[in-house]
Order: C-alpha cells, then sequence, then structure tokens
C-alpha cells in the first residue's frame, strides 16, 4: 500500500527534488461539520487524484511536482461530507495520461465518474477504452496552463466539439471570461454539454458588471453550459467563507439551477506559475476546510429542493450515474 514515506521514496527514485520547506502537507480533511441535511447519492463533480509517481509519471511538460495523495483520504473527505458519489480530473501535470484518474476511480468503484485529458494523437481505441471505464468528457482548457488567445481556443474547442460527440462527452474548461465570451457562439450551437469549472474564473472582486460575466449567464441560463461552483478561494479574498462569492452564486443558481454542480476541487492544489518556480519544485496543497466549503451551499442555495438539483439530480445526468 502506497504511504507517504513510500511516495517520497518513489519521487526520489524518478528524479524529483522535495524542495517543499515542509516536505510533504496532508491533504485537508474537514474540520468542520456540515450543517445542512445533505441528500442522498450526492456528488462532488470536482477533485484529483495524485498518485506514486513511480507509477503515474508525470508528463515531461509539467510546470510542478504534485504533493502525492491516497484513495483512502478521498473515501474520508467524502464520508465526512456525507457525500457518496465523485467525479475525479486529470491534473494537468500527467499530460494525457489518465491513468492516475482511473486508479483513483477504481478504488471507489461504480460511485466515481472521471474527467480526463485528451489531445489530438489520442486514438478512438483510447476514447472507446475510457468511456467504458466510466469518463465522461475532458478538460481542454486547465488554469494558466491552457491558451487564452481566441483563436487557438477556438479551435482547440472545435476540434473538442467534433471528437467528443461520438462519445457523448462533456467539454470541460477551466479558463477564464474573456476566454468564454470568445467561444460564446460555439457553446450555443455545441452538440456536446460544456462545463465551466471553478465559477468560470470570475474575479469576486471585480463585480457583477465585469466583462464576460453576463455572457456566461447567457449560457446557463440557455442550457447550453453547466457551471462548477467550486473552488470558491480561486476567486474569492475573503475566507474562510468566501463571503464576497456570494453573489455570484446565487447570480448563477438563479440564472438555470439544472446546470449548477458542486465540486471541492480536493486536495486543493496551488498550480499557480509563481516567477521562479521550477518543474521539480513541490506543489504545496492548500489547507481549506471543505466543510465549511459545502456548507456555503447552503446559503447561496437555501432552498433544499435546489440543493438536490446541484448535489444529486445534475450530476447523475451529466455523468450517468
Amino acid at each position: 500500500m502506497l504511504t507517504r514515506r513510500t511516495f517520497v521514496t518513489g519521487a526520489l527514485a524518478t528524479g524529483v527534488i522535495l524542495t517543499s520547506d515542509n516536505g510533504f502537507s496532508k491533504a485537508s480533511q474537514p474540520s468542520t461539520a456540515v450543517n445542512f441535511e445533505v441528500p442522498a447519492h450526492a456528488c462532488d463533480c470536482h477533485t484529483h487524484y495524485y498518485g506514486d509517481p513511480q507509477k503515474f509519471p508525470l508528463s515531461p511538460k509539467h510546470i510542478n511536482t504534485p504533493e502525492g495523495t491516497l484513495p483512502e483520504e478521498m473515501s474520508t473527505l467524502h464520508r465526512a461530507l456525507h457525500v457518496e458519489r465523485v467525479v475525479i480530473v486529470t491534473p494537468s501535470a500527467y499530460g494525457t495520461d489518465n491513468s492516475s484518474t482511473l486508479y483513483g476511480m477504481k478504488a471507489r468503484g461504480a460511485n466515481a465518474r472521471g474527467i480526463a485529458v485528451v489531445d489530438n494523437s489520442t486514438p478512438d481505441s483510447e476514447f472507446e477504452s475510457l468511456t467504458k471505464a466510466g469518463i465522461r468528457g475532458a478538460r481542454i482548457i486547465s488554469g494558466a496552463s491552457g491558451p487564452s488567445d481566441p483563436a487557438a481556443v477556438r479551435a482547440l474547442y472545435q476540434w473538442a466539439m467534433e471528437r467528443f460527440k461520438k462519445y457523448n462527452w462533456n467539454i470541460e474548461l477551466y479558463t477564464n471570461l474573456a476566454v468564454i465570451s470568445s467561444i460564446k457562439d460555439l457553446v450555443q450551437t455545441s452538440p456536446v454539454p460544456t462545463v465551466f469549472d471553478h465559477f468560470g474564473g470570475v474575479d469576486a472582486a471585480l463585480g457583477l458588471q465585469q466583462p464576460g460575466f453576463s455572457d456566461l449567464l447567457e449560457l446557463i441560463h440557455s442550457g447550453k453550459a453547466y457551471m462548477k461552483i467550486s473552488a470558491a478561494y480561486r476567486s474569492s479574498t475573503k475566507g474562510p467563507d468566501y463571503r464576497d462569492i456570494i453573489p455570484y452564486a446565487k447570480a448563477f443558481i438563479e440564472a438555470n439551477p439544472d446546470r449548477m454542480l458542486w465540486g471541492s476541487d480536493w486536495p486543493h492544489p496551488d498550480s499557480n506559475p509563481y516567477p521562479g518556480r521550477k518543474p521539480s519544485d513541490i506543489m504545496r496543497l492548500y489547507t481549506v476546510d471543505d466543510g465549511i466549503l459545502l456548507n456555503q451551499l447552503a446559503v447561496w442555495a437555501p432552498d433544499p429542493a435546489v440543493r438536490k438539483k446541484i448535489l444529486v439530480d445534475n450530476p447523475a445526468r451529466l455523468y450517468g450515474f
């Protein structure tokens, strides 16, 4: 069984240099109890699994080195949150190798689905095997590692539209409002669903009138896009309850509660490309209280029926639970 000691040993054996000041920090677990009744079959729609580097080597293009996690840690998290189902998203550090995600999914069995990373060299046979294993889409832009030029983004999105429709995969993007505005027309005509991660990249400090926000709301209202109201700490500066994100969460939910998904973003990777950061530098994990994160859903959506849509019905429809 993989332990943190064997993970560190494996990292050293594969040439990974552990340069974090404090070594490996344990992935966070909730310290705050959930304060509302979580409906049966609730789903955490955004997590990551980082495994043993000897088994799951990083992409040659990785920009930092993730800390290891264990499937048992994710299961412990979800027991504390009373969450049964999970969607695991392949991190950018692995490139198009989805082995770590498949491993994490297998540990959770029928209660897990996945979001892969693929490119134009991925053969149909791999699409088919990934679909059979429970993959239901792919992330084509992942934060700072993704393109931001509108022409490049449009070409990438058009490729995904055509390639994914055979498998009814959803297109997932972690990007910004400017990029979303640049592909608005494509999203409206896409034959497959589009999912925007982490509040669509809004900046809570800029207000509801920030450029691109109305385009995002329109896509959600039309039903052409799903929104993951996840990782509030990426848009907010008002932790630990992220009260400055409340107007955005309420606006998204009001626009279309049938297109809302909740996700934790556990184990909360700090993947920002800091100046001077080397690929061998350990990517720290944020210390986040996921109990507080989930409790915000009751603030954003006081109606239990709406919370059931967000936690159960919408994930079941999109990911095929």
